[in-house]
């Protein structure tokens, strides 16, 4: 009887990157603040178009126009329309905080909130979660309320891509 051949293992290609979320907001929260640290990266006064500024920020532009719609109402934005148009900020960047764009897309985290989904829960009422639950929403709530666009969009800048 003859021996069977080894078969020589195909390799799949490399996989892509990674397209886990590992943010701790939702895709709206994390689509508005890349949009809005963007802008803030921009000199002063300068308007990109919605269409610019999805690309910039890497957001699909059908999203990012609800969003940026919710940013305008907010006023944390301003709309200019015709030729040189666009969007820009209505605030200096070291006046908006990143908790300011989570409340203007109604993502900024409230108390209550249970981690597993059960509804309201309390240090009465607590689900399993909840005290590790509660100390990482007051941290999250804490750092948007301390932090600004200045510090994000400087960032960018330190690191030469805004």
């Amino acid at each position: 009887m003859s021996q069977p051949r080894s078969k020589k293992l195909r390799r799949a290609a490399p996989a892509p990157p990674s397209r886990a979320r590992v943010s701790p907001v939702s895709q709206t929260a994390e689509y508005a603040l890349r949009a809005m640290s963007c802008l803030a990266a921009q000199p002063s006064g300068t308007a990109l178009t919605a269409l610019a500024l999805s690309d910039a920020a890497c957001v699909p532009a059908h999203y990012l126009s609800k969003i940026l719609r919710k940013l305008v109402e907010a006023g944390l934005l301003s709309s200019q329309k015709g030729h040189g148009g666009g969007f820009v900020l209505a605030r200096a960047p070291t006046r908006v905080r990143l908790a300011d764009i989570l409340a203007a897309v109604d993502e900024l985290p409230t108390g209550g909130r249970c981690a597993f989904g059960w509804g309201n829960c309390d240090a009465r009422h607590p689900c399993p979660l909840h005290d590790a639950w509660s100390r990482l929403n007051i941290a999250f709530c804490e750092w948007a309320e301390g932090t600004t666009l200045a510090e994000v969009a400087g960032t960018r800048r330190a690191r030469g891509t805004g």
